[in-house]
């Protein structure tokens, strides 16, 4: 039989185990870091510069790939902090080298947050306006991480099946510059074969979700006073999203690749 005596003392236990529960502190609210890989890359015949971005997260584009016409083009990404991007525009404005916009950049991060996002695992690349890039990535980046570069054209990228991502992406890029009957292609063309190539090879081993590509240079977007000569995004599709992406740079060839004078 339940007595009087057992029910007041379980009543006294029930504030104490209310208020231990309010005083535990909270689990940290851990993001998954996103899986990405990028591509930067300058096509000296044009003078045109940017850069394309792969994921299995949402909307990569958001956030990874910054550009701006007679600075250059900025990936930032891993345990990203965004502020980069604008960080890195603003220093290559100034004329400041890539290497040294890397070395400046990470080294006055405050790593607010070193215990659950930590600037260890940072990996951003920076390419100016003449092609010239450095890039970084973090010891603490989620493997596979890593980067591979070659003469105007970086590639980087975590959380990958492996070093073959990076190493398809250099190679289609490369490759690229001439369609088989020795006629140049539009840098466009380059960027979205290196995203394919990379995909090939293993890619975000989680899978695919998004992608995303932006070209600048001065006075050659459409319309009047546009710099940017392309911004396209594949926000989400886990089945095509690379597909997509190259439906997208197809159609942007076959309407706007038309290039004005002097473009």
């Amino acid at each position: 039989m339940f007595s009087l005596s057992r029910l007041a003392a379980l009543l006294l236990l029930v504030p104490a185990a209310l208020l231990a529960q309010r005083q535990a502190p909270a689990p940290a609210n851990l993001v998954d870091p996103p899986g990405t890989f990028s591509i930067l890359g300058y096509d000296p015949r044009t003078g045109e510069v940017g850069a394309a971005v792969a994921s299995r997260v949402f909307s990569v584009g958001n956030g990874v790939l910054w550009a701006e016409a007679d600075a250059g083009v900025v990936a930032t990404q891993a345990i990203v902090d965004v502020s980069y991007g604008p960080q890195a525009l603003e220093l290559l404005r100034k004329g400041m080298a890539p290497a040294d916009i890397v070395k400046t950049i990470w080294e006055r991060d405050p790593d607010p947050q070193p215990g659950r996002w930590t600037k260890e695992g940072r990996q951003f690349a920076v390419m100016n306006a003449k092609g010239e890039h450095a890039v970084f990535t973090g010891p603490k980046a989620s493997p596979w991480a890593g980067h591979k570069q070659s003469k105007y054209a970086t590639a980087q990228g975590n959380i990958l099946a492996g070093e073959q991502v990076v190493d398809a992406m250099i190679a289609a890029f490369e490759k690229g510059e001439k369609d088989e009957a020795g006629n140049f292609r539009h840098v466009s063309w380059r960027l979205l074969e290196a995203i394919e190539a990379g995909h090939a090879a293993g890619g975000d081993k989680r899978g695919q979700e998004s992608a995303a590509m932006i070209i600048v240079k001065k006075g050659c977007g459409v319309w009047h006073n546009n710099d940017v000569v392309l911004r396209l995004q594949v926000d989400y599709n886990r089945d095509t999203a690379i597909a997509d992406f190259r439906r997208l740079v197809e159609r942007w060839n076959q309407v706007q690749g038309r290039r004005r004078e002097g473009c």
